[in-house]
């Protein structure tokens, strides 16, 4: 009984206090522990199939993608984590393969994107939360892009700003950035407003 009361233990640690129950069966720990943990109050269920430790800081952007694991931050919420925005996202901004039922993303008020399956991964990168939980985010260059593409269901002044803040980024990859565009079919678009601020 101890020994799977530690590995529980172990189990929050290594998951910085937010874990699935699939993470329980992975450790080989039953679920009796994870009942009798929620009981003593050390855990908490903040979703089907997700806890999180009672002391932990609840992080909502690490949660809503154990929750759905088909979705990437991006768009505003992107811009926010990579730094092009210092407006910290009313709604999240979440992109999901098309013909993925996002009626639960909907219902949480989130901003829902869709792309071809084939484009779905491209530019994925891991970044840290704000509470220092990896996410699936869209890399500086996939970001603008979609920034871009969707630029009549943004703010004016987020896509310029964005344009602005990636060119003055030493990190840019101007022929990623492009190589993005030509994938997804706006290199004239791209070029347009990069040039203008070159």
């Amino acid at each position: 009984m101890k020994k799977h009361q530690e590995k529980l233990i172990n189990l929050q640690r290594e998951h910085k206090g937010v874990f699935r129950t699939a993470a329980l069966s992975e450790a080989g720990i039953p679920r009796t522990y994870l009942a009798l943990s929620k009981q003593r109050g050390e855990i908490e269920r903040v979703a089907w199939g997700v806890y999180v430790d009672a002391s932990a800081w609840e992080d909502e952007m690490y949660i809503l993608q154990l929750r759905f694991r088909h979705t990437i931050f991006s768009h505003e919420t992107a811009l926010y984590l990579h730094g092009l925005s210092d407006r910290t996202p009313l709604a999240y901004s979440i992109t999901v393969p098309t013909g993925y039922n996002s009626k639960s993303l909907r219902d949480l008020k989130c901003k829902i994107f869709s792309i071809k399956a084939s484009l779905f991964d491209l530019g994925c990168v891991s970044m840290p939360s704000p509470h220092g939980q990896d996410l699936r985010v869209y890399d500086l260059e996939r970001t603008l892009c979609d920034v871009l593409r969707s630029r009549s269901r943004l703010d004016v002044q987020i896509v310029n700003d964005a344009i602005k803040g990636y060119i003055k980024k030493p990190e840019k990859n101007l022929p990623r950035l492009m190589q993005y565009a030509e994938q997804f079919g706006i290199q004239k678009i791209v070029r347009q407003y990069v040039e203008v601020l070159l």
